[in-house]
C-alpha cells in the first residue's frame, strides 16, 4: 500500500463478501476481518491480491526467536532502500535544477550533462511512483502516484525529444530565465529540472512519513517486554530459573523483592506489597498474602512470594492488554491524507485536460509537436512539486518546534484529529498527580513534639523497603532538616507496619491493628485524624513509643503544582476535561475538586478495559476524545481515543500508543500541544490550497499553448518556495506566556500539593 486510498480499496473489496466485515489500518499494514465459516483466510488474501495488493496471516507469536532471528530482526529497516533512492535522488537532483535556473551556470553542453544526471533519478528514484501507478492502472484506479509518474515521465520524454529531434541538443543552448507569455513549439526547451525535483521531493515526503509508520506498531512490542523474561521455579524441592515461556499453569514460582510477577497467579506463600499501579492505576501498593491473586508484570515491592501460576502466555491480563491495544488501533479510522483525498478529484481531470488539449490542436491544425507541447505543459505544471512539500515541510517544522517546548507528534493525522477534538479525558495518577507517595501531613498528638515525632518514626521506616515507608522517611528526613538517627532489633510485621529501637525508646509504626497487637490505644483525636485522612482517600499510619501513642503520619499521592492550570487551559480551548482513574472514588473526587473538575466528570475504580470502554462510550455519544495518560494501564485507551497523549515521564508502551507524546511531565504542554497540532494543521491546509492554487491558474495557459517553459519552472519554484515560507512561520509558535514564565520555576519545585482538602 502506497497512500491512505490503497487501504481504503482493499477494504471496500473485502467488505463485498457476504457476511465480512474488515477493516484496514494502513499505518500499521493489517486488516482486522469478522467472516463467516463458509470463507477461509486464503480466499481472503485472494481477494485482496485480486485488487492488486498482497497479503498473508499473521504468524503465531513465539516465546523465543530463532537462533539469529532478533539480530536479523534489528537489522531489518523497511525504510533503507527509501532513503537510498531519496539520498542518490538528491545528489543527483540538485546540479540539474541548478543548471536550469540558473544561466550563468549553464557551460556548452550541460543540457548532455543534465540528460545524464537526471535519466538515473526518473529511472531509479521514481520507480515506486511508476510501479504503483502502473498497478493502480491495471484495476481502473488512479491516485497521487499516477500523477507523478505520468507527469515525470512526460516532463523526460519531451526533454529526450527536444535534445534528439528538436534545437535543445545544439551546442551552446542556453535556458533563459524569462517571466514572459508567448506561444512556443517547445522543441528548444527542456524539463529535466522538472522531472528530477519532483521525484526527489515527493520521495523525500514519502520518506518521513515511512519512518512514523515504522514506530506504529511498536506499542505491542513494549507492551509485551514489560513482561519477566525468567523466572525461578521450585521443582522436587529445589529452585530452578527457567524462560517464562517454559512456565506451565500449577507451577509454584518465587518472586524475590524487587522482581517482577513472572504470570498470573494466587499467592501460596509469604506476605508483600505488590505495585500494580502499571496494570491498575492504583497508587498505593496492595499488601497481598496467602489466596491473594497477583497479575504478572507486577512488582514486588516487599519480602518474598511463593506463587502458583493460575493464566500462562496469551492468557495472561498483559496479553488481554496487548490485544486491546491492537484492537483499538486497527479499528481507528485512518484519516486519508488531503492530497490523496484531493487527488481522487484532481488526478483524472487533469489527465483528461491533457488528452483533450492534444485532441483539440490536432483538430485546429493538425500539429502534432504543438499539440504534444501543450498537453506536455498541462501535465508538468499540475505536476505537484509544491503539494510534495505542503504536509512534509509543515509536519517537519512544526515538530521540530513542538520538540523543542516538550511535544513529539507523530505524523499529519493526528493533526486533523486535534481539529475535532472537544473532551479531553485525564488519567488521575502520574498525569494530574506525581504517581508517588509522600509525606503530606504529621500530626502530633497533644503535648507532643512534631520533629520528635518524625525522627523517630522516620528512622524505623527508613530500615523497610516498603514504597509508604520510603515516602514517610524521605518526608522526615526533609523536614527534619538532618540525617535520621539509626534503628536497633527492626522487625517488619507484614501488611502492618514495622517496629524497632531508636534513640532508647520503643517505636511501632503502622495501622490501628498493630497497635492493638500491642495493646496500645489510639487517643479519640488520632483516630478521627486517621478516618479523616482515609475518607480523602489518603493513607494514615499511627506513631507509638513506649507503650504509648504519640501521633498520626499521612501519606498519599500529590496533585501535581501545574494541573490546575492545564484543565484551566483545556476549557479555554473548548474542551471538556473528565479524569477517569483506577484510584477510589474517594480520592478520585478529591483531586478533582482541587484541580477543576466537576464532580459529574469524574469516573473512578475503571481497570484498564473499562477506560477503553469508557472511550468508546463518549465516542458512541458524538464526541471527540482526546486522552492523556501514562501508564500501561492507559496504553489501549490512549489508542482508542480520537487523540491519544502520553506523558514522557509516563511507559515506553503508552508513549507508543498515543498520537503526542509531552516530553515533561507538565499536564500544562498537553493544552500548548494541541494548540501547536492545530496551528500545524491550519499551516498544511493553506500549503495545499496554494500548492493546488498555482497548478490550477497555470493550467488554462499551459492548455492554450501559451507558457513558456521558464515560466512554468518559474511558477512551481515559486510555489515550492511560498510552501517552504508558509511551513517556516510555526517556528514563531510559542508557549502561553503563564506556561513560559512558570516551567522553569515548575521544573525546580521539588514541593508537591497534597491531595487532601485537610492538609492545606
Amino acid at each position: 500500500m502506497t497512500c491512505a486510498s490503497c487501504a481504503a480499496r482493499i477494504e471496500k473489496r473485502l467488505n463485498r463478501l457476504d457476511g465480512v466485515t474488515a477493516t484496514v489500518n494502513y499505518a500499521m499494514e493489517k486488516a482486522q476481518i469478522h467472516y463467516p465459516d463458509s470463507y477461509t483466510p486464503d480466499d481472503l488474501v485472494a481477494e485482496v491480491e485480486k485488487a492488486g495488493y498482497t497479503a498473508q496471516p499473521p504468524a503465531p507469536p513465539r516465546e523465543e526467536p530463532a537462533d539469529g532471528e532478533e539480530a536479523a530482526a534489528a537489522e531489518a529497516d523497511p525504510t533503507r532502500s527509501l532513503r537510498e533512492r531519496l539520498l542518490i535522488s538528491m545528489a543527483l537532483s540538485i546540479p540539474v535544477i541548478i543548471l536550469a535556473m540558473v544561466p550563468s551556470a549553464q557551460f556548452d553542453n550541460w543540457q548532455w550533462a543534465s540528460l545524464t544526471l537526471a535519466a538515473p533519478v526518473v529511472a531509479y528514484g521514481a520507480w515506486p511512483f511508476h510501479k504503483a501507478a502502473f498497478t493502480n492502472l491495471r484495476h481502473g484506479a488512479a491516485t497521487m502516484d499516477t500523477l507523478i509518474s505520468l507527469g515525470t515521465l512526460a516532463a523526460f520524454a519531451w526533454s529526450l525529444y527536444a535534445l534528439f529531434f528538436g534545437d535543445a541538443g545544439m551546442p551552446g543552448m542556453r535556458h533563459p530565465f524569462e517571466l514572459t507569455i508567448s506561444r512556443t513549439d517547445g522543441a528548444d526547451s527542456i524539463y529535466l529540472e522538472v522531472a528530477a525535483g519532483v521525484t526527489t521531493f515527493i520521495l523525500a515526503g514519502r520518506y518521513f512519513e515511512a519512518r512514523s509508520k515504522r514506530r506504529a506498531g511498536a506499542a505491542l512490542r513494549a507492551l509485551m517486554d514489560l513482561g519477566a523474561k525468567d523466572v525461578v521455579v521450585l521443582r522436587g524441592g529445589r529452585e530452578e530459573r527457567i524462560p517464562v515461556g517454559q512456565l506451565a499453569v500449577g507451577d509454584v514460582f518465587v518472586v524475590r523483592p524487587g522482581e517482577k510477577v513472572a504470570t498470573d497467579g494466587v499467592v501460596t506463600e509469604g506476605t508483600s506489597a505488590v505495585d500494580a499501579s502499571m496494570l491498575t492505576g492504583e497508587s498505593v501498593p496492595v499488601e497481598v498474602g496467602p489466596g491473594d491473586e497477583v497479575v504478572g508484570a507486577t512488582v514486588n515491592a516487599g519480602g518474598r512470594l511463593l506463587v502458583r501460576a493460575r493464566r500462562v502466555g496469551s492468557d495472561t491480563q498483559l496479553a488481554q492488554m496487548a490485544r486491546l491495544v491492537e484492537e483499538a488501533q486497527n479499528g481507528k479510522a485512518e484519516v486519508q491524507r488531503l492530497a490523496d483525498r484531493i487527488s481522487g478529484v484532481f488526478v483524472p481531470v487533469v489527465i483528461a485536460l491533457a488528452l483533450g488539449t492534444l485532441g483539440f490542436w490536432l483538430g485546429a491544425n493538425g500539429s502534432w509537436s504543438e499539440g504534444f507541447t501543450a498537453a506536455v505543459a498541462v501535465l508538468i505544471v499540475a505536476c505537484p512539486c509544491a503539494l510534495g512539500l505542503a504536509t512534509p515541510t509543515a509536519l517537519m517544522v512544526g515538530t521540530g518546534r513542538g520538540a523543542q517546548l516538550g511535544i513529539l507528534i507523530k505524523g499529519p493525522e493526528v493533526l486533523e484529529s486535534t481539529r475535532r477534538v472537544d473532551t479531553v479525558v485525564l488519567d488521575k495518577t502520574g498525569t494530574v498527580t506525581t504517581g508517588r507517595m509522600s509525606l503530606v501531613q504529621a500530626l502530633p498528638a497533644s503535648g507532643v513534639d512534631r520533629e520528635k515525632l518524625l525522627r523517630l518514626a522516620g528512622a524505623v521506616e527508613a530500615a523497610s523497603e516498603h514504597p509508604i515507608a520510603q515516602a514517610i522517611a524521605a518526608g522526615a528526613a526533609a523536614e527534619t532538616g538532618g540525617d535520621l538517627p539509626g534503628v536497633e532489633d527492626f522487625a517488619n510485621s507484614e501488611g502492618m507496619g514495622v517496629q524497632g529501637v531508636v534513640d532508647g525508646h520503643a517505636v511501632v509504626v503502622g495501622r490501628h491493628r498493630l497497635l492493638e497487637e500491642w495493646v496500645i490505644p489510639l487517643p479519640e483525636e488520632l483516630a478521627e485524624a486517621m478516618a479523616e485522612a482515609e475518607r480523602h482517600g489518603r493513607t494514615a499510619v499511627a506513631v507509638a513509643w513506649d507503650g504509648e501513642a504519640r501521633g498520626v503520619l499521612v501519606v498519599s499521592d500529590t496533585i501535581k503544582p501545574t494541573s490546575a492550570a492545564a484543565i484551566r487551559q483545556f476549557r479555554e480551548l473548548g474542551l471538556r476535561p473528565i479524569l477517569l482513574t483506577g484510584d477510589n472514588a474517594t480520592a478520585a473526587r478529591t483531586v478533582a475538586d482541587q484541580v477543576g473538575i466537576a464532580a459529574d466528570d469524574v469516573i473512578a475504580e475503571v481497570m484498564p478495559a473499562d477506560k477503553v470502554g469508557t472511550v468508546r462510550r463518549l465516542q458512541d455519544e458524538g464526541l471527540k476524545v482526546a486522552m492523556v495518560g501514562d501508564g500501561v494501564n492507559d496504553a489501549a485507551a490512549l489508542a482508542q481515543a480520537d487523540l491519544g497523549l502520553a506523558m514522557g515521564t509516563g511507559t515506553d508502551v503508552a508513549i507508543e500508543a498515543s498520537d503526542l507524546t509531552l516530553v515533561r511531565g507538565d499536564l500544562r504542554v498537553a493544552a500548548d500541544a494541541i494548540r501547536l497540532a492545530r496551528r500545524t494543521l491550519t499551516t498544511i491546509k493553506g500549503n495545499l490550497f496554494w500548492a493546488f492554487a498555482y497548478n490550477v491558474a497555470a493550467l488554462p495557459l499551459a492548455a492554450a499553448g501559451m507558457l513558456n517553459p521558464m515560466i512554468a519552472g518559474a511558477a512551481m519554484a515559486f510555489s515550492s518556495v511560498f510552501v517552504v515560507s508558509n511551513s517556516l512561520r510555526l517556528r514563531g509558535f510559542r508557549a502561553l506566556a503563564e506556561n513560559r514564565a512558570e516551567a522553569v520555576e515548575a521544573a525546580a519545585d521539588e514541593q508537591r500539593i497534597p491531595t487532601g482538602a485537610a492538609a492545606a
